[in-house]
Formats: C-alpha cells, structure tokens, sequence
C-alpha cells in the first residue's frame, strides 16, 4: 500500500517556504513603511492650523501627508480664485505659486502611496504565513491518514 509521507514531506517544505516568505514580506513591508515615516518626518512638515485633520502635526503618516496636500490644493486655489496651473495666463506670476504646490502635492501624495505599497506587502506577507500554517497543517493531516491506512492495511493487527 503506497503511503502519503513523500507527498506531505512536500507540503510541510512548501508551507515552510511559504511562512518564511511572509515573515520576509512582513519585515519588508515593516522598514518600508518606517523609512517611509522617518523621511518625512525629517523634512519638519506641519500640517497647516486650516486643514480638515491633523493641524499643527508633524507629517510623517500617510493620513497627515493626505490633508497637508489638501490643504496645499486649497491654499493654491485661493491665490489664483479657483484657477488651476494649465487655466492662467503664461505671464501670469502666479503661476509659480501653484506650479510649487502642485509638485509639492505630489511629493505628499507620492508617500501615500508608498505607505499603501508597505501596508499592501505587510498584508501579503500575512496571507504568505497564514496558508503555510494551513499547509503544514494539511501535510500532518495527510500524516495521519496516511499512518491510518498503514496500520488498517497491517495483517498482523
């Protein structure tokens, strides 16, 4: 009678793997989202008294980088009465203004999404180790049926 360990041998080594990878995608996604804090936090960007959250705290999450870029937008917008950068004027010195804010929002919006990309991979590498559990625990499961069928198929029992 053909027994299961080759095959659960396998499963155990690839759930192994599996759980591995995920500790790896969560550590990855962990430092990213750090380098990604600690980096703006360097730059001492408060979120502005005005804005609809967070005011007056240091930028360094994605939500706060969120509303300083809102208000950024507002900001801008007030200077040119509702104009955007492509809407004035050529000669228009205003442009400058809202061309620094637009870059500066997207700056902002650039390490929202980086924190997206780092929670994404965290949540990935929890899914990793979550189906290397269950595979590990289908390979002891395979195990048992597999030592079950040995003993039923014993002539000596």
């Amino acid at each position: 009678m053909a027994t299961t360990t080759g095959s659960s041998k396998s499963v155990r080594v690839i759930g192994l793997l599996t759980i591995i990878f995920g500790i790896i995608f969560i550590i990855a996604g962990g430092v990213t989202w750090g380098a990604v804090s600690s980096n703006l936090a360097a730059e001492e960007i408060t979120v502005s008294d005005d804005a609809q959250a967070f005011g007056g705290e240091l930028v360094d999450t994605p939500w706060e980088a969120w509303f300083q870029a809102d208000i950024i937008n507002t900001h801008a917008l007030e200077s040119t009465d509702g104009q955007t950068y492509a809407q004035l004027e050529q000669g228009d010195e205003r442009r400058n203004t809202v061309m620094t804010a637009s870059f500066l929002r997207a700056s902002l919006f650039t390490s929202v999404v980086a924190f997206g990309v780092a929670l994404l991979v965290v949540g990935i590498g929890v899914v990793f180790v979550l189906i290397g559990v269950a595979l590990r625990k289908a390979a002891a499961n395979l195990d048992q049926v597999g030592s079950a069928r040995t003993l039923s198929a014993d002539p000596a029992v």
